[in-house]
């Protein structure tokens, strides 16, 4: 079966999802989940006309969902897990493409691409769906949701949180691109972009509902109801404030919300401390 024969065959499945498990699913499923972890095919993917979502790809992991049995998993009575049968971690020939996992209890589900020279340290995850491509180091405690695309020569600092997604079916993954640096305790989601080679600082949080303010080309950034909020590339971004004006009594106390601020755009200053970290790939 090739892949536009297992488009067809995932998006007739879906259209009869809640009458029985489809003929021979779980062989078909098999290739689909070998074609996502080979990266063949991927849940959205960039295009001359900017990112594409392939909503037949999350179909195919939610079916994956409603057709898999909840099963004891694991190797020892110690480490004992639940979960779908049809999304167990996954194996890979680490040693022949480079990729570290540090040992400490990360894991990497079934459907989830892994590109070469990836360095994952413990405890992290990558969820069924994700694209995390060569050369990027996912720290400790950070996450890479479900469908999430992740650039080449990222890095995902620690506690980063990167949202995945799954429903709306044609909602917009969250994607970082290439050579950008994710600070520690962010929260990246609802299908926002970072463009290659921008910097978002420690503790940024990034919604679809979040304005962030560029200080250097003093305007306000914003997602709109077809585009999620998109971080410009090289933008350089640190949390910062603003004051409650709508509501007089917040005012008089002085309080304000947390905003995103683009402090700057990168420079030779910026690369040069986020390169620091190219001794220990």
């Amino acid at each position: 079966m090739n892949q536009a024969e297992l488009k067809v065959f995932i998006e007739q499945s879906w259209e009869n999802r809640d009458n029985g498990i489809p003929e021979n699913f779980f062989e078909h499923f098999e290739l689909f989940l070998s074609s996502l972890e080979d990266g063949s095919i991927r849940a959205a993917e960039p295009t001359k006309d900017g990112w594409a979502v392939n909503s037949w790809v999350k179909q195919g992991i939610l079916l994956g969902f409603k057709y898999g049995k909840v099963v004891p998993m694991g190797t020892a009575d110690s480490f004992k897990f639940f979960d779908k049968d049809t999304y167990p971690t996954q194996y890979m020939h680490g040693t022949n493409r480079n990729i570290r996992i540090v040992p400490g209890g990360s894991s990497v589900r079934r459907g989830a691409y892994v590109g070469n020279s990836v360095t994952m340290m413990p405890p992290m995850y990558i969820n069924t769906g994700a694209y995390v491509d060569e050369g990027t180091m996912v720290d400790s405690h950070a996450l890479v949701g479900s469908c999430a695309q992740i650039g080449k020569r990222v890095h995902l600092s620690a506690s980063a949180q990167i949202g995945g997604v799954l429903e709306p079916i044609g909602a917009v993954p969250v994607v970082v691109e290439d050579d950008c640096m994710i600070g520690g305790n962010t929260g990246i989601y609802e299908g926002t972009r970072v463009g290659k080679r921008a910097v978002i600082g420690a503790g940024v949080i990034l919604t679809k509902s979040t304005p962030v303010y560029d200080l250097v080309n003093k305007s306000v950034i914003r997602s709109t109801e077809d585009k999620p909020l998109i971080i410009p590339e090289g933008a350089v971004v640190i949390p910062g404030t603003r004051p409650v004006t709508s509501n007089a009594w917040a005012h008089e106390q002085g309080i304000s919300v947390q905003c995103p601020i683009i402090i700057k755009y990168r420079d030779e200053k910026t690369d040069a401390s986020t390169n620091l970290e190219d001794l220990l790939r």
